[in-house]
């Protein structure tokens, strides 16, 4: 019995005819992995060693992955390994094209003020967050307002003396 070439047990394992992509520039439908996933749904596949789905298809279909690049999904489907579908790209664009939380706010270009976030008038955190300078030293100027009043504050005034009262002299 003859074995079959890792191409062609790659090939069993795609189903082509998978949803169409909601993304406009996604051609095509999504070929499905229908092997082993992993925790996190990508499709993995024996080659030598434990690959991942979209890795080996990508290498297949365009040669190796450029040094500092990474596979992305076009299609934002984990599972998918149609070749037009796939783009090496940095991981700092795969990352800014995904939905989660670190793209949401990468994508928010003024503060809630509506002050930009450009490189005058951004402050970069430790923690790697922007934050806005003109809140910033609104906040502070406010603060020290604040300070100010409560070192100004009004005085009761001196009471003045009076004529003493029969309860003070019987003393």
């Amino acid at each position: 019995m003859d074995r079959l070439t890792p191409a062609q047990r790659f090939a069993a394992k795609v189903n082509p005819a998978g949803p169409w992509s909601l993304r406009r520039d996604c051609p095509g439908p999504c070929h499905l992995w229908d092997g082993s996933q992993n925790e996190k749904g990508y499709g993995t596949f024996w080659h030598d060693r434990t690959v991942k789905a979209h890795r080996y298809a990508y290498e297949q279909a365009n040669g190796p992955i450029p040094n500092g690049l990474e596979v992305d999904h076009r299609c934002r489907r984990r599972a998918c390994v149609a070749p037009d579908h796939l783009e090496a790209v940095t991981h700092r664009t795969n990352i800014l094209r995904s939905t989660n939380h670190v793209a949401q706010r990468a994508a928010v270009t003024h503060c809630p003020a509506n002050h930009a976030y450009d490189q005058a008038n951004t402050i970069h955190a430790k923690n790697g967050t922007r934050k806005c300078r003109a809140c910033k030293n609104a906040s502070a100027r406010a603060a020290r307002a604040r300070a100010r009043e409560t070192r100004l504050a009004p005085v009761e005034p001196i009471r003045l003396r009076t004529a003493p009262t029969p309860e003070r002299t019987a003393a």
